[in-house]
């Protein structure tokens, strides 16, 4: 069988531990055989971004802006410990906040359903797709480690000179400090994405934030919001029988868990992080969310939604098998395949990379899995497989559809 061509690279940054040995298992078994790969390769383990000051993870967010379309593998953000653990010369901040402030979109996750696991919320019938704001508040945010007693203030002097300074705390002992920043424009950004991407889904979106606590902050999130689709989307909404619905965060979450599932829940960005683990966890695993970040110029960045899967690392370092789940690994570079197939016109790249999410479906729903889903199945015959059975079991199934 020849290989399937392509013209344009995507562009492919590798990453960390665990994902980055499943990122090449991936490679070699399910696109290297099939696909003749164009990429332009970005080396984002944590001792390259290290060694390159972090430049790397720059240079990568400035080839999606060129090329339109990448594919990445899960990150480390290191905290203390790591920088202690890779000799870092400093603590760099999250590779994910990097790029998504560079792109300013909106990341949309969602989790793959199969049949033989029924979501942990009884009630849930159809996915819920996070849309997270990929920009700002705590992931571009300004730390201080306070040494001792002292005023912190908040000050904004603008270029024509005008000063605005509040009060924050005043310390009487050590302490740590925070500020976090958004912008209008980003704001407005993320609500457009979000409501094109209801019409396109058909779905109802929900937003929530916390504006009775955060008056000024949380609320310009709301009245962005409101503004917009009052002016652009309501018509629009109203057209396709969808609806827009805010409320605060807490009770958005009260709702979203006595739902039936089948909406967008739109989330700032700490909210977001959180919460598409805790949807991707109820509807199965951690390792079964799919993430894609949209910019506002159309470019795409695929990702797993999960980390580098710390503990089945260390495991693998000392020669042992692991049971890793790769699906979302997996479905990240068949939305980016597709992608890029689909912007090129080339039908057989957007067709391979549908068949790869089939069969990754097509061998869960046989029953082979990792052991994270192992215990979940109901109603198939369960075979547990490490992470190389379960890529080859994949292959052959995907095999299978590509002969057909």
């Amino acid at each position: 069988m020849a290989k399937i061509q392509m013209t344009t690279p995507i562009v492919e940054m590798d990453g960390d531990e665990m994902t980055r040995v499943l990122w090449k298992m991936i490679k070699d078994e399910l696109i290297l055989p099939f696909v003749d790969l164009k990429s332009e390769y970005y080396d984002l383990g944590l001792p390259h971004r290290d060694e390159t000051n972090d430049q790397v993870t720059i240079d990568a967010a400035m080839a999606n802006k060129k090329y339109g379309v990448s594919v990445k593998c899960a990150t480390i953000t290191p905290n203390a410990q790591r920088v202690e653990e890779y000799h870092l010369k400093k603590m760099w901040k999250s590779p994910n906040g990097t790029i998504r402030a560079i792109l300013d979109g909106t990341v949309f996750r969602a989790p793959i359903m199969i049949d033989p696991i029924s979501p942990v919320v009884k009630n849930w019938k159809a996915p819920i797709t996070i849309a997270r704001h990929a920009y700002g508040d705590v992931y571009k945010s300004t730390e201080i480690k306070v040494p001792g007693p002292g005023k912190a203030t908040l000050k904004f002097v603008g270029e024509d000179g005008q000063e605005i300074e509040n009060e924050i705390f005043t310390f009487e002992g050590p302490g740590v400090l925070q500020g976090q920043y958004n912008k209008d424009d980003s704001i407005a950004s993320f609500a457009r994405s979000c409501f094109n991407y209801a019409l396109d889904k058909k779905q109802d979106l929900w937003f929530g934030a916390k504006d009775t606590i955060s008056k000024t902050y949380d609320h310009r999130f709301k009245d962005i919001f409101a503004q917009i689709y009052e002016k652009e989307y309501k018509d629009k909404f109203e057209a396709a029988g969808i609806t827009y619905f805010y409320s605060l965060i807490d009770d958005i979450v009260a709702r979203v868990i006595r739902s039936e599932g089948g909406f967008i829940w739109a989330c700032k960005n700490y909210d977001g992080d959180v919460m598409s683990d805790m949807v991707s966890t109820a509807f199965g695993s951690l390792a079964m969310m799919t993430s894609v970040l949209v910019s506002p110029e159309g470019n795409y960045e695929y990702e797993a939604a999960h980390g580098t899967v710390t503990r089945h690392y260390y495991r693998y370092l000392k020669g042992e098998k692991t049971s890793t789940n790769p699906m979302a690994t997996i479905f990240a570079w068949a939305g980016a395949l597709s992608k890029r197939g689909e912007k090129d016109g080339l039908p057989d790249l957007v067709d391979f990379g549908k068949k790869l999410e089939q069969a990754s479906l097509d061998t869960l729903n046989s029953g082979i899995m990792t052991k994270d889903l192992v215990r979940l199945a109901t109603g198939v015959e369960v075979k547990e497989v490490d992470s190389e059975g379960f890529i080859k079991a994949i292959r052959e199934h995907l095999e299978a559809l590509l002969a057909k």
